[in-house]
């Protein structure tokens, strides 16, 4: 998703906007200007970056960083499967009881004061985030966990890889001693936010030179240069 799209959705979004949650539902402060209803962009930006943190209060606040995906079909808001290892303290919050929030975090960039029309202001920083929160469900074993993998593999390694690894052509005695070792979940997702801090309320110029700076502004290095600087770093044990 271009960022100039998606600031051109995201001010489409805001054309209507819904009642948002109730304080004590929400996980996050979000001004009227950065709100997102748009339920389709929310569901873009989470397909798009399906890497995300799942945080949970119990049995203590518990962060794990995790891939999922998304069944856009079920529910008002849909349904996110993912899985940890079984051995994770987190583990314990997937009862079905306990509310646990998974943030979507999409790109971020420094944004300049002198990219302005008037340059008198302070500079900021422009991301966009999604918070789906619910009540994960645990997927233990059996078929449903291993259909939960199939599509979590197929839907990555076609995105990422090209698809030439296939999931399901493993010995299927094999994936399930795999199985063993994690605990898989399945959240209906009761309360959607959508943050969108991407300089929409200000004025035509500033938004295209907005787009204009970040096209040519300086990027963070890549997965590929940070895990080759980690490997020269770092001794094998």
């Amino acid at each position: 998703m271009k960022r100039r799209d998606l600031i051109a959705g995201v001010a489409a979004s805001l054309a209507s906007p819904a009642a948002p949650p109730p304080p004590e539902q929400a996980t996050l402060y979000i001004p009227s200007a950065h709100r997102v209803e748009d339920l389709a962009l929310m569901h873009d930006t989470m397909d798009e970056y399906p890497f995300v943190d799942l945080v949970t209060p119990s049995p203590e606040l518990r962060i794990t960083h995790l891939p999922v995906w998304l069944d856009r079909k079920s529910g008002p808001y849909g349904v996110l499967y993912g899985h940890i290892a079984r051995h994770n303290p987190q583990s314990a919050a997937l009862d079905g009881r306990t509310s646990a929030t998974i943030v979507f975090r999409g790109t971020d960039a420094y944004i300049s004061p002198s990219w302005y029309s008037n340059p008198k202001a302070v500079p900021t920083w422009n991301f966009a985030a999604v918070h789906a929160s619910g009540k994960p469900l645990p997927l233990m074993a059996g078929p449903e966990l291993y259909e939960l993998l199939a599509t979590l593999i197929a839907r990555s390694e076609g995105k990422y890889a090209g698809g030439a690894y296939d999931f399901k052509s493993l010995p299927r005695d094999y994936v399930d001693g795999m199985m063993q070792a994690i605990v898989g979940f399945k959240m209906p997702i009761e309360l959607l936010e959508g943050k969108f801090k991407l300089g929409q309320e200000r004025g035509d110029a500033d938004r295209e030179s907005i787009v204009k700076h970040l096209e040519s502004a300086r990027r963070d290095r890549s997965m590929a240069s940070l895990t080759r600087d980690f490997y020269r770093r770092s001794k094998r044990p």
